[in-house]
Formats: C-alpha cells, structure tokens, sequence
C-alpha cells in the first residue's frame, strides 16, 4: 500500500510540474510576442480632430399650430397630474 500512494504522489506532482511549466512558457511566449508586435507594428497615434464650437443660433421659429399642440399638451399633462 505504501508503494501505490508513492507512486501516486510522485505522479501527482510530476504532473503539476508539467502543468506549471507549460504555464511558464506559455507566459513568457504571450510576452514575447506582445513585445514584437509593439516593437514592430506599434499603433498609430490618434490625431486629435478639432470640432466646431457650438455656437447658439437665434430662436427657431415655431409656426402657430406647433405652438397651440404643443400648449394643448402641457395644458392636459396638467390637468392629468393636478396641477393645473
């Protein structure tokens, strides 16, 4: 009995030592590559694009019937509401 767990312990770690190993590599390969990738193709620098400055424009006219449904409106959401 006390072969077997021996020999189920020393596979045990074995394999956790492979498992951390290729972990290891793994890391350092996602790194080298990280490196020559920044190191050969680096990203362009945004060029800052300058927008217009809003600038407030006289009053857009409303015609007359705009204005009444718009009055109507307030008028019932009002009277809906109790406060009117």
């Amino acid at each position: 009995m006390d072969t077997l767990l021996q020999q189920g312990l020393e596979l045990m770690l074995i394999g956790m030592g492979v498992v951390f190993a290729f972990l290891i590599v793994l890391v350092g390969c996602t790194n080298l590559m990280s490196w020559f990738v920044n190191r050969y193709f680096p990203e362009a620098v945004p060029v800052p694009v300058s927008t217009p400055a809003f600038t407030s424009a006289a009053p857009v006219a409303v015609d007359a019937t705009t204005l009444r449904v718009i009055e109507d409106a307030i008028r019932q959401h009002r009277a809906r509401s109790g406060r009117g």
